[in-house]
């Protein structure tokens, strides 16, 4: 096993950028450095990056020598910011779970370039299914994860947390996909974040919360898609796709695929949403992928999920705005007005309900998720939202449901993973 993962390993570099120090308490303590890239002056021949930016080349240059001297790196992706490490070498990977104060049992996604270097993990001789190879050829580069049998004597058990599959995606932001062709290893990355915190969509995110916990951090500017990777397990004996998290590429782009580039099949897989679609008890205990078990993605204060839209259950009655609002103010600790983010599409009628009723005793700080109508906005927008609320002290965070068509699926996912509860409210 170790003669194979030494086959990735490059001989040492120096690794006197962003060194780590010691400290008192013999705990690594870094200074912190933000590194701009222009990922305009980055293109691709074939596989191998090219960039015109001397700046943004060294930038990389420095990150991919942190990662071989077993480090960890923030790096812009089209989702999210990830915080990336050789996943081939487990004391690498074991940064990143201490870092992020992440569980042991929550599997990470692996990065890779290019399709060679996904080859190179695989098991010897697994031959790629005609549906993958359909989804790679369509999303690939892009924010899709697909689940693959685990190498063992190549993957280490905690990049799986011991399951017997491996997420993997090849991401399409230049930056990162830049960064692993020059470190020429794949990269785990779970977001850039301390666990359960909202995932970091800008470098200034990552510095705010892993300040001296990580030497370099890439700042790319802001990510186009706002939240994780879907993850898509495509392994079941029944060639069905099973969508374990949704993300940037929509159920609705993977029925699409499925019915135009998999007609020759004989049976033509379907697509099906955990726990919308089906339930599986065994996978939500032992996850193959992130963001199944644990609570994610809240901000510092209390948020509350406001169902404006979908039907409450039987002997659910919704509550009138003014109740919710009464409640709210029921709940403040300090003589002073309640400052309540909300976070809401820009065309509803929340905001508007909520600024009439000129309360002085609550201050409503607004953060517009984008039109109705555009869901992708929203997603862009969700984590930067939650993070900015956080930012300026609000006392609690209400969002309003949008329809779980298209991108909202996985806005209301991860909303859903936010709320501390939830409320069927009458506007």
């Amino acid at each position: 096993m170790q003669r194979l993962r030494n086959l990735w390993r490059r001989p040492a570099l120096p690794h006197f950028f962003s060194a780590p120090v010691q400290t008192r308490r013999t705990t690594m303590a870094f200074a912190t450095q933000v590194l701009k890239c222009s990922a305009t002056s980055i293109s691709f021949d074939v596989d191998q990056p090219k960039i015109a930016s001397p700046e943004t080349l060294e930038a990389l240059q420095r990150a991919s020598e942190q990662l071989h001297a077993h480090q960890t790196v923030a790096f812009p992706t089209e989702t999210v910011y990830g915080l990336g490490a050789l996943a081939l070498e487990p004391d690498a990977v074991s940064r990143i779970y201490s870092t992020k104060g992440r569980p042991p049992d929550n599997p990470l996604i692996v990065h890779v370039s290019s399709r060679d270097m996904l080859l190179r993990i695989l098991p010897q001789g697994y031959v790629i299914s005609k549906t993958y190879e359909v989804l790679m050829k369509r999303f690939w580069p892009g924010p899709l994860t697909l689940l693959f049998p685990t190498n063992p004597s190549i993957v280490p058990s905690i990049i799986t947390a011991n399951q017997p599959t491996v997420a993997v995606r090849m991401p399409s932001h230049p930056v990162a996909r830049a960064l692993i062709a020059l470190a020429d290893a794949p990269v785990a990355a779970p977001s850039a974040n301390s666990s359960g915190k909202p995932s970091p969509t800008r470098a200034e995110h990552v510095l705010n919360d892993l300040q001296g916990k990580l030497g370099i951090i890439l700042d790319g500017g802001p990510c186009g898609v706002g939240l994780e990777s879907t993850v898509v397990d495509g392994l079941q004996p029944d060639g069905n796709l099973r969508v374990l998290r949704p993300g940037g590429v929509t159920v609705e782009d993977l029925e699409r695929a499925a019915e135009e580039d998999l007609t020759d099949l004989e049976y033509k897989p379907r697509v099906l949403v955990h726990r919308r679609d089906y339930r599986d008890e065994a996978i939500e205990q032992a996850p193959t992928t992130p963001g199944m078990k644990y609570r994610h993605y809240s901000p510092n204060v209390p948020v509350t999920l406001l169902l404006t839209q979908s039907e409450p259950p039987n002997g659910t009655q919704r509550m009138p705005l003014q109740t919710f609002v009464d409640g709210l103010k029921a709940s403040a600790t300090e003589r002073r007005p309640l400052r309540v983010g909300v976070l809401c599409p820009s065309d509803s009628l929340l905001p508007v309900k909520l600024s009439s009723r000129n309360d002085p005793d609550i201050e409503w700080i607004n953060q517009p998720l984008g039109p109705i109508a555009e869901p992708a906005v929203s997603a862009q927008r969700l984590f930067d939202g939650l993070l900015s609320l956080d930012g300026v002290k609000v006392d609690h965070i209400i969002v309003e449901e949008i329809q779980e068509e298209r991108e909202g699926l996985a806005v209301m996912n991860r909303v859903r993973k936010a709320a501390g509860d939830n409320v069927w409210i009458e506007v």
